[in-house]
């Protein structure tokens, strides 16, 4: 069951809407503004409802929403180096938004955006067009992102096409924690993931080439453990990002769906099983967060990501692409699918 509230206005007066999606004692909050997941309300193992998702309580909050909180990223989620792009020999400048690099679409990302919306039975159908130009990214793109919650599974599929050669790279960068979004620290939650490698980077976080293995490394939670063991490990990539905030290879070729990580918390007994058909995840440990959240203040490590997605600047990098190219034709369709599947 799918119901639908006024959430707020945004400082410009577009009404922001809520949809909840229902599911038994388990339910999901999202809004139009930035296709953004509000919350995510699930019961602990002695029957409580316990939202493990971060995030706000109004549109403030979401429009000055450092982290990017639950938000839907586009037209390209994670880095692009220099924000340089380049398709069959011209040449496209992307905003540079952090250290000189593109990050999450730029200036104003989908994640700023009101999208339009229908419901479609069990299934939130939010849309937009991001026009030719925009950003400075090539073609008119047609976005499509339907949300279903059944069977405590919280699915996400992602659907685009452009009239013109670009690139497109979407994901959702919802944090959570199995403790309670109120619970201060996720360092417990333990983590198993089901990668053998990473992609190192440079000092401003950008891949640039190559791929690291993980076994005998703070990076290896191939036997699960509690995500803050070894996240101050003496690892060159592990002090360059301030923690976990690295792509990792799937196991699973592009297309193929798999469940590639399982997150635990031993506090409220609440499981967390992720799938995806995209290639690579980011893994980010919220290094940098310091914000008033929902019930408490979100300080650094209140809560951790998993962005399924293509490897970040593979736009740039022949290797990278191989394994997934975030470059597609006119009117070649672009369409993958994440899921995180919830039980105590």
């Amino acid at each position: 069951m799918i119901s639908e509230r006024v959430f707020g206005k945004t400082n410009s007066g577009e009404e922001v809407l809520a949809f909840t999606l229902t599911d038994g004692a388990r339910k999901v909050t999202i809004l139009n503004l930035g296709g953004t997941i509000q919350s995510i309300v699930v019961p602990d193992k002695n029957g409580n409802p316990t939202d493990v998702l971060l995030g706000y309580n109004d549109v403030a909050g979401y429009q000055n929403n450092d982290g990017y909180l639950g938000a839907l990223i586009g037209r390209f989620g994670n880095r692009i180096g220099a924000g340089k792009l380049t398709i069959d020999g011209t040449e496209y400048q992307l905003y540079c938004n952090d250290k000189g690099n593109h990050l999450h679409g730029g200036k104003s990302g989908f994640d700023k955006k009101i999208w339009a919306h229908k419901i479609d039975g069990d299934e939130l159908v939010l849309s937009i067009v991001s026009p030719d130009g925009e950003e400075n990214y090539p073609g008119t793109l047609k976005v499509e992102v339907t949300y279903s919650f059944q069977g405590g599974e919280l699915k996400i599929k992602y659907h685009a096409v452009s009239d013109k050669k670009t690139a497109i790279n979407l994901t959702n960068h919802a944090y959570f924690n199995v403790n309670g979004e109120g619970d201060g620290s996720m360092l417990d939650n333990v983590l198993w993931l089901d990668c053998d490698e990473i992609v190192p980077t440079d000092p401003k976080l950008i891949p640039v080439g190559g791929f690291k293995a993980v076994e005998g490394t703070a990076f290896d939670f191939n036997a699960p453990k509690e995500i803050g063991r070894d996240i101050d490990a003496a690892d060159i990539d592990l002090k360059q990002g301030g923690g976990y905030d690295h792509c990792y290879m799937l196991k699973n070729k592009c297309g193929e769906y798999v469940k590639y990580a399982v997150v635990f918390s031993k506090k409220t007994g609440i499981k967390m099983s992720c799938y995806t058909d995209m290639p690579a995840v980011q893994f980010y440990a919220g290094n940098f967060l310091g914000q008033q959240g929902k019930t408490a203040y979100y300080g650094k490590r209140a809560g951790f990501c998993l962005e399924t997605q293509a490897i970040p600047n593979n736009v740039n990098v022949e290797e990278y692409a191989a394994r997934g190219s975030s470059i597609y034709d006119a009117g070649k369709e672009y369409h993958f699918t994440a899921a995180y599947k919830f039980e105590a």
